[in-house]
């Protein structure tokens, strides 16, 4: 599935995190994990897009994308476990909307190469003001926390985010999204 992601995020100390636990405490966690693609010469981060493969327990997806002058446009393709490790071990694109939108870029398919992984444990529900995803992820040697919130509309969502925020006394630290955070890693 396609959409329009609008999403407002902060880091979270641990401490943070765990005063937040409480709220999801009706959910039952994924465990997913997040292989990163590009290309030697970082041609895909150079574009602005962000390319991966999500893995959960008995499925996988692999997601494009690509900036708007709102938000991203998140491509979807849903993908066998077994497709997603042809694709992790091989580098091979499986045919489909996401190897059509990539063929009209200058990015060179045959260069594609994994850059690694990052494991999220993630509590996610609806909320009031949209959907509320609370993230611990591990990478490399590093553990960090941060809360996403997905929203419709921007303007309205920033206030709602702002105002839960500050609601738990948390102070909003600037989170970049989670490839970028990885690749400062590698």
């Amino acid at each position: 599935m396609n959409h329009l992601e609008i999403e407002y995020k902060t880091l979270l100390t641990k401490n943070e995190y765990q005063q937040l636990l409480p709220l999801f405490a009706d959910v039952k966690p994924i465990k997913q994990t997040n292989y990163y693609i590009d290309t030697p010469d970082f041609s895909i981060r150079d574009a602005k897009m962000a390319f991966r493969i999500r893995t959960f327990e008995n499925r996988a997806e692999l997601t494009l994308k690509i900036p708007q002058q709102i938000g991203n446009m998140e491509y979807n393709q849903s993908l066998t476990l077994a497709e997603s490790h042809l694709f992790i071990n091989e580098c091979v694109l499986p045919k489909g909307e996401i190897h059509t939108l990539l063929i009209h870029t200058p990015i060179k398919l045959n260069e594609l190469q994994l850059l690694g992984s990052l494991t999220t444990t993630r509590y996610e529900k609806e909320s009031s003001i949209g959907l509320m995803a609370l993230d611990e992820n591990h990478f490399f040697n590093t553990i960090d926390y941060e809360l996403e919130l997905e929203v419709t509309d921007a303007k309205i969502g920033k206030k709602q985010f702002d105002h839960f925020l500050q609601a738990h006394h948390i102070h909003y630290k600037y989170a970049k999204p989670k490839v970028a955070r990885f690749a400062q890693n590698l």
